[in-house]
């Protein structure tokens, strides 16, 4: 409980629905535009989960596609709100893991965080939907099943020929809003000394 207490606190709170804005916002540009390899509709997901925690980052994935969804904006994400808050709830553990410090080991922790999302999404899409979403990725899906894979395994194979890419590109623009901003102001989030640079002491900034 004290670590939630932490996580919690009054910058947080703010800081959840500005995330969410971003996902929608630029969810909703991707989706549109039917871009085949990337969603980035988790950016704002991310950014919670390495500044402010991994409970923090975990509500602020559940939330978000809940909103999405149950706004009309896009109702296809609403059933994928778990698989939301899994990423936000890795995003905090690499940070708090120390993962979020390098440029590489952000786009590891993307990847790595790509594969587990594909795993909770794949029965999701196939069982659900069908294996059809209206996303870009869905060619990606009917190259597979002209393949022979059944409808389960395309959605899989789909998953693991997106979700490490676009999970890695989002961990790296993380990494790069952390860069940009001071360390000063990074400091007052419950997480943020996570991001503190290896090379930089706290005696130092």
């Amino acid at each position: 409980m004290s670590r939630l207490r932490e996580e919690f606190t009054t910058i947080t709170w703010v800081m959840i629905p500005v995330a969410i804005a971003i996902n929608i916002a630029v969810g909703t540009l991707v989706y549109t535009a039917k871009i085949p390899f990337v969603y980035l509709d988790s950016i704002g997901t991310v950014l919670v989960g390495v500044l402010c925690g991994p409970w923090a980052g975990l509500l602020t994935g559940l939330l978000s596609n809940l909103i999405w969804g149950y706004s009309g904006l896009n109702p296809a994400y609403t059933p994928y709100f778990l698989v939301g808050g899994v990423i936000g709830l890795f995003a905090g553990l690499f940070s708090r893991w120390g993962w979020m410090r390098t440029w590489w080991q952000a786009i590891l922790a993307g990847a790595i965080t790509g594969v587990i999302a594909a795993a909770c999404s794949a029965p999701i899409t196939a069982y659900l939907y069908g294996g059809v979403t209206g996303a870009g990725t869905d060619m990606i899906t009917a190259f597979f099943r002209s393949m022979g894979f059944e409808n389960l395994a395309a959605n899989f194979l789909q998953g693991l020929a997106v979700d490490p890419l676009d999970k890695a590109v989002t961990f790296l623009i993380v990494f790069l809003i952390a860069r940009l901003l001071p360390l000063r102001f990074i400091a007052r989030f419950p997480h943020g000394e996570d991001l503190r640079p290896a090379e930089v002491s706290p005696a130092t900034d």
